[in-house]
């Protein structure tokens, strides 16, 4: 049962703390829209995401209205377009790509994720069209995500789709390099991605889901810190808890926003994301709270230990709260997204191998980085590689959305405007990993994959 106390704690998260709901999210099944004739499959396609979505974005500005709750984004996820595509007759899905386009911007939804392939273990025919229509996908349309996941701790690591992707970074960042890449923030590169993910540009409705599933995303950097500033100078298990608790009230203001929307849409409620999701604004950064412990920077030496602390407690503190969370459930380091990580960049702190360490403890992996615009393919496809070799041994969610910026060069600013926010240019390692990608094949899943 919640008390006066409580309600009038969660207020003033919400006006002072930046406390919200960064996203309801809409998992739609689209199997059943499968079609030789691609036109009459993107059809199927719209019309089905246009009538189970169409009010999903009233629903979630009534909630809005009469919870008091910040709902930040209203978003859908589709089934991998690679596996609705391929039964179609044709060589080119960009035509997939504007259909869900088209269907977003009809339903009002921020995103739409799901212009995805899982190829972890190879490709199909389908597979191989939709990677190589990704980068005109991305710069015709203006709200479609897309993903391709190349590794994973059953299988391996597909190292001809990472080769492969690090190319079509690249190609992406060129064709829309009149946004400074914008079509890369949009890009994800996964191992071991989760089905259920309400948070973009990952989102896509796995073939486990149920015919249509609510999704919610829940964030609170800024809660925490403030959380964090009454205990200044105690040890870190007073810490642990304090996060803890601070999660789980975050988590139940999650959980009653997603029952809700579930109950008045119809549709099955699915899980509770509790990811610290930073914003460029200020007091809504993860960066400040690994600060906040005591480090005078985000990135120097103890920022790995401050930051798994941080992502257990929070995941500690969810799952008491809701019987169902999901999706990726921890801390992100998007850089171009935390305003504490900018500025660690750019007093050069907080480097791109810090911040791969950091991976090793967090939800996803380098997310929202953005790199020289003529960093080779091959060296995106290594660090895509060392970021899938992470998620794969660790069995863990690991990712790369990474922005070669068109003409620009270490100490330039990538302008994405928005949650995107922006990002400064970060330098790589310029020893080549060229003949090491071109290798290709498979690296083998390691032993803890033989849990039969």
């Amino acid at each position: 049962m919640l008390n006066q106390k409580d309600i009038s704690q969660t207020i003033e998260m919400i006006d002072k703390q930046h406390l919200d709901v960064r996203t309801i999210t809409m998992g739609i099944s689209l199997r059943d829209c499968c079609h030789p004739d691609p036109q009459k499959s993107c059809d199927k396609i719209y019309d089905k995401i246009t009538r189970l979505a169409e009010k999903l974005v009233p629903t979630g500005e009534a909630i809005e209205k009469e919870f008091g709750i910040p709902i930040v984004n209203k978003r859908i996820s589709v089934t991998p377009i690679a596996m609705v595509a391929e039964s179609s007759e044709c060589d080119d899905y960009v035509l997939f790509a504007k259909t869900l386009d088209r269907a977003a911007k009809e339903c009002g939804v921020n995103f739409v994720g799901g212009f995805t392939a899982l190829v972890q273990k190879g490709f199909t025919v389908g597979d191989r069209k939709l990677i190589a229509s990704i980068p005109e996908a991305l710069a015709v349309t203006e709200r479609v995500c897309s993903s391709v996941n190349v590794g994973s701790t059953r299988a391996g690591i597909n190292m001809d789709a990472v080769r492969l992707m690090g190319e079509i970074v690249k190609k992406t960042a060129a064709r829309t390099a009149d946004n400074d890449g914008l079509g890369c923030a949009k890009l994800v590169i996964f191992a071991n991605a989760v089905e259920d993910n309400p948070f973009m540009a990952g989102a896509f409705h796995g073939v486990g889901e149920p015919e249509c599933a609510i999704n919610v995303g829940v964030s609170g950097p800024g809660v925490v810190y403030h959380a964090l500033q009454s205990i200044k100078g105690e040890p870190f298990d007073v810490v642990a808890e304090t996060v803890k608790r601070t999660a789980f009230q975050i988590t139940r203001m999650g959980q009653l926003v997603a029952r809700e929307a579930s109950q008045r849409l119809g549709v099955p409620f699915g899980i509770v994301d509790l990811s610290l999701a930073p914003t460029p604004a200020v007091g809504d950064s993860v960066a400040r709270i690994l600060e906040e412990m005591g480090l005078s920077v985000c990135g120097t030496h103890g920022t790995t230990a401050a930051l798994a602390l941080l992502n257990d407690a929070v995941k500690k503190g969810g799952i008491m709260a809701s019987n169902h969370v999901g999706g990726l459930s921890g801390a992100f380091i998007p850089v171009s997204e935390d305003e504490g990580m900018i500025a660690a960049a750019q007093c050069g702190t907080l480097t791109l191998d810090k911040l791969e360490a950091m991976t090793c403890v967090c939800s996803v992996g380098l997310d929202m980085i953005a790199v020289p615009g003529d960093t080779p393919a091959e060296t995106i496809s290594a660090i895509i590689a060392d970021e899938a070799a992470i998620g794969m041994i660790n069995s863990k969610t690991t990712a790369v959305r990474i922005i070669p910026a068109p003409g620009k060069t270490v100490g330039y600013m990538v302008e994405m405007g928005g949650l995107l926010g922006s990002a400064p240019v970060m330098p790589v390692h310029e020893a080549s990993s060229t003949d090491f990608i071109h290798r290709g094949g498979r690296i083998p899943a390691p032993l803890q994959s033989l849990k039969n």
